[in-house]
């Protein structure tokens, strides 16, 4: 049986300081190298949360252009080892982008930063004491993962949807805007 979870798009959040702790390459080979089962998932091969997806090292906590690229080209190599678990791609009417959440459905949450940024986070590992601090917002891929996208000029953000399909399978849909509108939030003006 198929299992269908339509996920919040949330357009608010009030941790300002979140992701403010760039991983870079020596701290993710060193972390990784120690790393178990869950933590190669996270952040292995083909991973969409993978620092390594596009070629080469990219903090996946950096906005990066997604649909400027095609999938075909950027994944390619890891496509023909077998190993990507992401896709994106666009229709005349939508953007669309698939990828398999490396810890399932209960820690997927997706924002929009304003109206110009997707951002997929959650947590793979609980911290083991209670901080005051949000876990995002020191060594975050410690606790949990993060892919930070820029939108589309003309992606309509605010009817975006997202859904996990099979408790893993998460999938998004970005309409494209047939008019140019203001993407700020709280000013819906058209341009």
């Amino acid at each position: 049986m198929t299992s269908f979870i339509e996920l919040e798009i949330h357009t608010e959040d009030l941790t300002p300081q979140k992701w403010c702790v760039s991983l870079a390459e020596e701290v993710f080979n060193r972390f990784l190298s120690q790393g178990n089962h869950t933590m190669h998932k996270v952040f292995g091969d083909g991973s969409l949360f993978s620092p390594m997806l596009f070629g080469k090292f990219f903090d996946p906590s950096d906005a990066f252009p997604l649909w400027e690229f095609e999938s075909d080209v950027l994944l390619a190599n890891l496509r023909s080892l077998g190993k990507t678990t992401v896709d994106w791609f666009q229709t005349d009417q939508d953007y669309v982008l698939r990828a398999e959440l490396p810890v399932g459905k209960n820690n997927a949450t997706v924002y929009v930063e304003n109206g110009k940024i997707v951002e997929i986070s959650g947590q793979w590992k609980q911290q083991r004491e209670i901080k005051t601090k949000d876990w995002r917002t020191d060594h975050w891929w410690e606790y949990g993962y993060v892919r930070r996208l820029e939108l589309p000029a003309d992606a309509d953000w605010r009817e975006m949807v997202a859904h996990i399909n099979n408790d893993i399978f998460l999938e998004i849909r970005i309409p494209k805007n047939s008019l140019r509108c203001d993407t700020t939030q709280g000013n819906g003006a058209t341009s």
